[in-house]
C-alpha cells in the first residue's frame, strides 16, 4: 500500500492529463495487482477517465460544460447568489457536482488497467491557473 500527494498544475479551463505521474507513481508503489485511487482536494475542479487520442474530444467536453453551466454573468444564470470569487465561481462548483472528485481504477500488471485509448484528467473549472491537489492511494 503506498500513498502520494500529487500536484497538477492547471493554466485555465480544461482537461489536463496526468496519465503518465499516476503510472509512475503506481509502479513506485511496487503493486502488481490492486486498486488505485485518486481523489481531488477541491471544490471547483473534478476528475474524469477520458480519450486521450482525439483532442476534438478534449475540446467538445469543454465546450459541452460552458454551454451546459455558463459564467454566473450571463443572464440565464441570474439566479447564483454565490459569486465571492468571481463570475466562474459557483459555475466551478456545479461542473464539479455534476462530474467526479474521486475515481477507482484497477491495477494489473503493475499499472493502471485503462483502455487503449483512456487517459486520466483532472477537470479544471476555474479560469485562472491553479495548482491542484490530487491524493494517489493504491493497494493490493
Amino acid at each position: 500500500m503506498m500513498q502520494r500527494l500529487l500536484s497538477i498544475h492547471t493554466n485555465g479551463p480544461g482537461l489536463h492529463e496526468f496519465t503518465d505521474e499516476v503510472a509512475r507513481f503506481v509502479s513506485d508503489s511496487g503493486v502488481r495487482e490492486g486498486l488505485l485511487t485518486l481523489f481531488v482536494q477541491h471544490t471547483s475542479c473534478s476528475l474524469c477517465v477520458q480519450e486521450n487520442a482525439d483532442p476534438d474530444v478534449r475540446r467538445d467536453l469543454e465546450e459541452f460544460f460552458r454551454r451546459l453551466v455558463p459564467s454566473s454573468d450571463d443572464p440565464a444564470m441570474r439566479w447564483v447568489s454565490h459569486g465571492s470569487e468571481g463570475p466562474d465561481d459557483m459555475p466551478a462548483h456545479i461542473k464539479s457536482a455534476l462530474t467526479a472528485v474521486s475515481l477507482s481504477i484497477p491495477v494489473s500488471e503493475g499499472r493502471p488497467a485503462l483502455g487503449t485509448w483512456q487517459g486520466i484528467y483532472l477537470f479544471e473549472h476555474r479560469q485562472r491557473s491553479h495548482t491542484r491537489r490530487v491524493i494517489a492511494h493504491v493497494g493490493a
